[in-house]
């Protein structure tokens, strides 16, 4: 056989019906060769080992099996012949070992409890069932007794026992009350495992009649009642009336208040307790504690740590849960219970056994005449199994001999097979706890080759794209493949294709000159056999003149351009799409052959137009964008919305209709288009308008249909093209009489909030819905496809109901019925929900991965099982994280990233990874409940990249015709640096760029000097790493050489001015002249004439501004110098030329908002401090504004 020589990780995932194998062949499911083709007996179906029925039904215990000739059916039962034909009850489906047993006509089922085991035989071998336990469910009445009132003192615990009917299977226990609604559980109140309901501490509202517990036998769909449970607790208070009522004044008695205790375990009792669960179950360990105040659990275990992701806690955390326990999970595990006043513990010892479990189940054998094989059958369990061998359903220590086999312990070997060696063979492991029993046939077959691909198969591609030609075939032994292309074309080989184990040939770029006939040859030493396919290379599709963005005004036209190019052979179809949906369903868009035109454009066609290209074998596509704008506006009358109606008139008024009438309001220019009625339910939402009908603008009565129960008013809304008018007055009220409910809950859903739960949800009827008073619903549900019959409960107008006990993630048929005091709404419909969501079971195996280049990754892997997700599967998870980089040789602190692709995606992307470098991946299911357990570990590394650009680069020591450069190596080499290259080239005076220089440098190296330089001359130097991939980012610097000594001393004769210091000081001697002579010109103009702020005051009339004196940290005068302007920068100062700090640091604004205070002509500050009141300017104020009387003083500071 022709061995693959390479394969695409992109297309790993192709699944062909047909697979070979090399030591064992497998028959391919071709219709036509399994009818010619002889195969020992294999069982397809049968009935779990431990099998309940239902007593009220037919017994079914299934057996089939397939094989060539069809097999012969055959029963044990209890280790004996079970003949069937001596049983009138018993029948045996036609062509089928499947049993049917009539009980519904008199039988009973315990007479045929048991156990079964089927057979099926042909002329190549006899393969076995299970041993097939037979039961009948059992759901028994509680036993008859008298139930005690509970009465108990605030503070103290409580249980309330159940002790439910021993049933089979055991059946789910809850409590709820007269009105089957759920007692409330919280940490103080829960039900144990054993179904009893625990109190930590009771409390007076936990009095009542009716704790009810139910069992409810899924088996039987079936739900038992106890007696209802009385409680009566007793509060201090009242406890204390009772006893002052009963004795006399001189008396001292009273019931002790609540005291506070430490916790005590209600169960399990003791310290500790042993705990033995099996492997692959769920451990539940259970710890309920009384106290005051409640106590909390915690839950440990001594010496490890709990399980991560199977670890779960369930009733307030006093019930600790691991699922899929192992081995490992043995050890002994320590619930402490505490509040403030202690705490106490137990420890239970947990021990896992393990029924037998496949490490390796034994496969098929498919051999040739004179092949050799094994079948291996390991397992493994605690204890460990025992191994057994049978042939044909007979222990093979006693079956017939057979020279070409032998049995090692768990495995048997084949060499040198005949025809007659063929048999079905089955490897038994067994223990204390359980069995495992498999089925393996050995068939020895010699055919000739065959080819089941059909002949002449016609197959097209796109150029450039890969080609997969079949050639299905079957042979034993295993036939040689070889593909020529022609009639009297030599054998394929190289490169170019890619031969897969399957017969498949692979083109990986199929090109115009693959076009052709291909010959597929078949051949072992039975015969030979070939097959001819054709396969023809087509041109891609393409837009040769793409759609271009357009800008229209509203009222326009506008055309987009789509012209294609194609292969001759194929026939496109073109499709336009506005904004990814589809065209609106509109006259004015107009498609020709290549564009697309839409007529009297609206703001709505404002969006995205793409054209799609579609052929059979490819499809492209374009875009471009419309914008809608605004026409040039053009004078007109004005436009408003409508008066409301009026005059509402209700006549014909019947049970279920009425006529309303009314009068137009005016339209305001504008006409009526429609008019839209509205209701009001006085009796259910007084206040609450709802929409009812609408007519035409001309229409100005209308008949409107009623809901009985309901007080009906109307008003109406008159609407044109410029909106909707206030709504008219209201119509006079009108009463409908009550009805059975027209309609039931919208809505209806089944989700599970829990893994053992189902929630029934529904959109509840809303008041007029209900056509009358005391509306229910009834909700029913019954597992889908399993033939269980209906099981229901009436419950109060809410909107939700929870079934407890449900198997995890099953269909489920659900229907909501409404009803009120006048009965049933009609038959609702059935809606299909699911039980609550678990976390999945199972990791993704085969994850995968291949690099595609240095910063990205594809990750394949293989889907779980869907009934292992047990959810719905809303993707994979892959968690990666960098382990290292291969250049720096050190570990890093672990950044996990997460990427999430959604469906049942079994590929996925990674991009963004650094290069060089090592990374670590796993991947995860996720479903609606969360993630389930992480694939292992899968490590891979990234190849060499470009490096980033070196970390620094400096240069120093410049002298006349050197400089000296260091730099620092990349911060992200991304691989191996190779070396390092300088190029520089020096710079003139008018920036003009001189010739290039290029160094290459030794990786090593962290310094250079460069000699031969020009002086005084400036260089730029850019500078890169390099690894074998190539060249990195480069950095850039530039510097200086210094000048000639000549030139030097000649420029040291020529002195600048500005650094002398007498010319320094001179400057600095007329800025002090200049300040003192504008101090004392601001002296002198404050010396000018003077007036009190008071008399100021009293000339504008504002009782509100108060005079303010020095002495009180008020301003005492303003002086008024010639300048009439407002002082704007500048401050007035005490006589002795300091600023208080009550002065200074007291801005106006921080007394209120806004200060609006001013300066008058002559100078004077008007307004008032506090900000709070804005006052008016006095007359012949010209300034806009005045600034701060604080700022103007800091200006001088």
């Amino acid at each position: 056989m022709m061995t693959k020589k390479s394969i695409s990780a992109s297309r790993a995932s192709l699944i062909l019906f047909l697979c070979q194998m090399i030591t064992a062949l497998e028959v391919p499911l071709d219709p036509i060769l399994l009818k010619e083709l002889s195969q020992p007996p294999t069982i397809t179906q049968q009935s779990p080992k431990d099998y309940i029925v239902d007593p009220r039904e037919n017994i079914v215990i299934q057996c089939e099996a397939k094989g060539k000739p069809p097999p012969s059916f055959s029963w044990t039962r209890n280790g004996t012949h079970f003949d069937i034909d001596k049983d009138a009850r018993v029948t045996v489906k036609p062509n089928s070992g499947t049993l049917v047993i009539n009980i519904m006509n008199g039988g009973k089922t315990e007479a045929y409890e048991g156990v079964y085991q089927c057979t099926a035989r042909n002329e190549r071998g006899a393969a076995i069932s299970n041993n097939i336990v037979i039961r009948p469910s059992r759901s028994p009445l509680w036993t008859k007794e008298k139930v005690e009132p509970k009465h108990v003192r605030e503070g103290d615990p409580l249980v309330l026992h159940c002790s439910p009917p021993v049933g089979l299977p055991p059946p789910i226990i809850f409590w709820m009350d007269n009105s089957f609604q759920r007692l409330p559980q919280n940490e103080r109140v829960s039900q144990g495992l054993n179904g009893d309901l625990y109190f930590s501490n009771v409390k007076p509202e936990d009095t009542r009649e009716d704790y009810i517990c139910y069992a409810r036998f899924n088996h039987t769909q079936t739900i038992q009642q106890k007696q209802p449970i009385s409680v009566k607790v007793f509060s201090m208070d009242s406890l204390n009336e009772t006893i002052s009522a009963n004795l006399s004044d001189t008396d001292f008695y009273g019931a002790k208040p609540l005291t506070e205790r430490r916790p005590t375990l209600l169960t399990p009792l003791g310290s500790t307790s042993n705990k033995v669960e099996l492997r692959g179950n769920v451990l539940l360990l259970e710890c309920i504690a009384e106290g005051l105040p409640t106590p909390v659990i915690r839950w440990i275990k001594e010496g490890g740590e709990l399980p991560i992701n199977r670890t779960f806690f369930e009733n307030f955390k006093k019930t600790l849960k691991i699922i899929e326990v192992s081995e490992a999970d043995s050890g002994k595990y320590k619930c402490v219970a505490r509040n403030p006043l202690g705490s106490t513990h137990h420890t239970i010892t947990v021990t896992v056994k393990a029924a037998p479990y496949w490490i390796t189940a034994p496969r098929n054998l498919v051999l040739s005449p004179g092949e050799d094989g094994t079948l291996i059958c390991r397992a493994n369990g605690n204890p460990k199994p025992n191994i057994s061998w049978l042939t044909n359903g007979v222990p093979i220590a006693i079956a017939p001999e057979d020279p070409s086999r032998k049995v090692d312990g768990d495995t048997i070997i084949f060499s040198d097979v005949q025809e007659r060696s063929s048999a079905v063979y089955q490897c038994n492991a067994s223990n204390e706890y359980g069995y495992l029993l498999a089925n393996a046939f050995v068939n020895v077959l010699a055919e000739p080759p065959r080819i089941l691909t059909p002949a002449n198969k016609l197959y097209q591609v796109i150029a450039n794209n890969p080609a997969l030609l079949d050639c299905a075939f079957f042979g034993s032994p295993v036939p040689e493949i070889e593909w020529f292309k022609g009639v009297k074309g030599s054998i394929l080989r190289g490169d170019l294709y890619v031969f897969h184990d399957n017969g498949t040939l692979e083109i990986p770029v199929a090109q115009k000159d693959s076009t052709g006939t291909y010959t597929c040859v078949a051949r072992n030493k039975l015969g030979k056999v070939q097959n001819e396919v054709h396969l023809e290379v087509k041109d891609p599709t393409m837009i040769i003149k793409q759609p271009e963005y357009k800008i229209i005004q509203r009222g326009g036209q506008v055309s987009f351009e789509c012209t294609i190019k194609h292969d001759p052979t194929l026939i496109p179809t073109i499709m336009w799409l506005k904004d990814n949906g589809e065209l609106p369903d509109d006259e004015r868009f107009i498609i020709h052959k290549d564009s697309l035109a839409i007529m009297n454009v609206t703001d709505k066609d404002d969006g995205t137009y793409t054209c799609v290209a579609n052929t059979t074998l490819d499809s492209v596509s374009a875009s471009a964008v419309l914008t809608v704008v605004a026409a040039t506006p053009t004078p007109a009358i004005i436009y408003d919305r409508p008066n409301p109606p009026f005059d509402l008139e209700l006549t014909d008024q019947l049970e279920r209709s009425i006529q309303l009438s009314w009068i137009p309001g005016y339209d305001n220019n504008s006409p009526i288009t429609n008019f839209v009625i509205e209701y009001e339910d006085g009796m259910h939402e007084p206040g609450v308008w709802h929409y009812q009908a609408e007519v035409r603008g001309t229409q100005t009565t209308v008949q409107l249909k009623l809901s009985p129960y309901v007080n009906y008013s109307f008003r109406v809304i008159a609407v044109n093209e410029i909106g909707r008018s206030q709504p008219s007055e209201a119509s006079e009220q009108y009463l409908t009489k009550a009805a059975k409910p027209d309609e039931n809950p919208s809505g209806v859903q089944g989700i599970g909030s829990e893994p053992d739960n189902l929630v029934i949800i529904w959109e509840p009827l809303k008041g007029f819905q209900s056509n009358g008073p005391g509306l229910q619903y009834k909700v029913s549900w019954r597992q889908k496809d399993v033939g269980d019959e209906w099981t229901s409960v009436i419950v109060a107008n809410v909107s939700k109901y929870i079934v407890s006990g449900t198997p995890t993630f099953v269909p489920y048929e659900i229907k909501v019925q409404a009803l009120n005091d006048l009965g049933y709404a009609p038959e609702p419909a059935e809606v299909i929900g699911h039980s609550g969501e678990d976390l999945p079971m199972v990791a993704p195996g085969n994850v995968q991965v291949h690099i595609v280049n240095s910063t990205l990754a594809k990750v394949h892997w293989d889907p779980v099982p869907l009934k292992t997700v047990r959810g719905h599967l809303q993707g994979y998870r892959i968690y990666y994280w960098k382990v290292q980089s291969l250049s720096k040789r050190r570990r890093r602190h672990v950044e996990k990233k997460i990427l999430t692709f959604s469906g049942n995606k079994t590929h996925g992307m990674l991009p963004g990874l650094e290069p060089y470098s090592s990374y670590k991946l796993n991947v995860r299911v996720v479903n609606g409940k969360g993630e389930g357990p992480a694939s292992p570990d899968k490590l891979f590394k990234t190849p060499e990249g470009v490096p980033s650009a070196p970390s620094f680069l400096k240069i120093t020591n410049p002298t006349l015709d050197s400089l000296t450069l260091e730099w620092g190596p990349p911060t992200h080499p991304n691989g191996v640096l190779i070396a390092y290259t300088l190029k520089f080239q020096p710079i003139n005076s008018t920036h003009e760029l001189g010739p290039l220089v290029e160094i290459r440098i030794p990786a090593n190296e962290t310094s250079l000097i460069l000699s031969n330089l020009n002086y005084s001359t400036r260089y730029k130097f850019y500078f890169y790493a390099q690894t074998s991939v190539g060249a990195g980012s480069q950095i850039t610097e530039e510097a200086v050489t210094i000048m000639d000594e000549g030139k030097m001393a000649m420029a040291s004769r020529q002195v600048d001015i500005a650094t002398q210091g007498w010319f320094i000081g001179l400057m600095c001697a007329v800025a002090l002249l200049i300040l003192i002579l504008l101090i004392v010109c601001f002296i002198r103009r404050n010396k000018g004439g003077k007036y009190p702020v008071k008399e100021k005051e009293d000339a504008h009339a504002d009782p509100e501004i108060q005079p303010m004196k020095e002495d009180d940290g008020t301003f005492g005068e303003y002086s008024d110098a010639e300048d009439h302007k407002p002082l704007k920068k500048g401050s007035r100062t005490p006589s002795d030329r300091t600023v208080k700090k009550e002065d200074s640091d007291d801005s106006l604004v921080d007394y209120g908002e806004g200060v609006n205070g001013q300066f008058n002509e002559d100078g004077s500050f008007i307004g008032q401090y506090s900000g709070k009141k804005e006052k008016e300017p006095a007359e012949g104020n010209e300034s806009s504004e005045a600034p701060s009387p604080v700022n103007a003083m800091n200006s001088f500071v």
